[in-house]
């Protein structure tokens, strides 16, 4: 039984963060280089634009503001499934290597097996995901001890090691290909938020229209895979079963998200702390402050990011990297 006072915190907090992203998406839309003076902001929406002014808002500024959104949520939850299921508070998709998997499957795909332009935008979230799924059953082998479980520093350590392998990889492959294909893969790495147009949203929308309402359903498995094995299994939770299904959810939210936005990590592991410092630590509290959290920091990022640098800004990867590392070293300092 939820305090109905947490419930009433968690409601404003939603209110709260929703009112974030909509200012943000404002302020995003009416600057950059074609900008849309926001006087003619709500007469574009109500279809009474010009050529230039609904061409900008359609074309460039919504999709881009729905696919960053979007792309936030996928990580914040898989984070969030991350940090549960392993019980260590430092596991995020880009840390522990799954985006790093993840980009050497698109990479290699995106060089060697070139298919028309209208495929490849669906192809890519199958592709990430074939990535990621094999490198988390890789750490997840290596992390796994057949008397002690799943060792959760182990893990991290394991997935650090493997996406410096993986970066390595990349690198060979980026030294054989062509410059075109070299300053994609380069924007890619640093978490350009790329896929700008809307068949990237149909693209993405499905793997969370699916994803995230199983993980909300999951919220009470999650509460107790958090309280450790034991106690889990004596309530009669199937443990292994649940793990590898969380598992495959989190692969498969991270990858959706790499596959249009490069590799971005942190805010899988940012956006959760920040939720059960808010309202705690139960899964059916913290996960919608999660995700709204997680869309908030990556659209802040690469709102922030387009206005740095002329013509195309920063990267939100490495605006995010510039808040996350810290806040990474912070917490594995707390966990000595």
């Amino acid at each position: 039984m939820i305090h109905p006072a947490l419930r009433k915190k968690q409601r404003l907090i939603l209110f709260a963060l929703l009112a974030l992203i909509v200012a943000t998406s404002v302020i995003g839309i009416g600057m950059g280089v074609s900008s849309l003076s926001y006087d003619r902001l709500i007469p574009t929406l109500l279809g009474q634009g010009s050529f230039k002014e609904t061409f900008i808002l359609y074309s460039v500024r919504m999709p881009r503001l729905i696919i960053t959104l979007l792309a936030g949520m996928a990580f914040a939850l898989s984070g969030a499934i991350l940090q549960s299921i392993t019980r260590n508070d430092l596991a995020d998709p880009g840390i522990i290597g799954i985006n790093s998997g993840a980009g050497v499957a698109v990479t290699v795909f995106f060089l060697f097996f070139p298919i028309d332009a209208g495929s490849f935008v669906y192809a890519l979230p199958l592709v990430a995901f074939a990535g990621a799924f094999i490198t988390a059953c890789l750490i997840y082998f290596f992390s796994y001890d057949r008397f002690a479980g799943l060792q959760p520093v182990k893990l991290v350590l394991t997935g650090v090691g493997f996406s410096m392998a993986f970066s390595g990889a990349m690198i060979v492959f980026i030294s054989s290909a062509e410059r075109a294909q070299v300053d994609f893969i380069a924007k890619w790495l640093a978490g350009s938020i790329w896929g700008t147009d809307w068949p990237f949203i149909w693209a993405l929308l499905p793997w969370l229209a699916v994803l995230i309402p199983f993980t909300l359903s999951k919220a009470h498995r999650l509460n107790l895979l958090e309280l450790g094995e034991p106690v889990a299994i004596g309530i009669g939770v199937a443990v292994e079963k649940e793990r590898v299904a969380l598992l495959l959810t989190a692969v498969a939210l991270a990858a959706s998200a790499v596959s249009v936005t490069g590799g971005i990590a942190f805010i899988g592991l940012m956006a959760p702390h920040m939720a059960k410092a808010l309202v705690g630590p139960r899964h059916q509290l913290f996960i919608p402050v999660a995700l709204l959290m997680g869309g908030w920091l990556l659209l802040l990022a690469d709102t922030v990011g387009r206005q740095l640098v002329d013509p195309d800004g920063i990267p939100a990867g490495i605006v995010v990297a510039l808040i996350g590392a810290p806040y990474f070293l912070y917490l594995l300092l707390k966990k000595q």
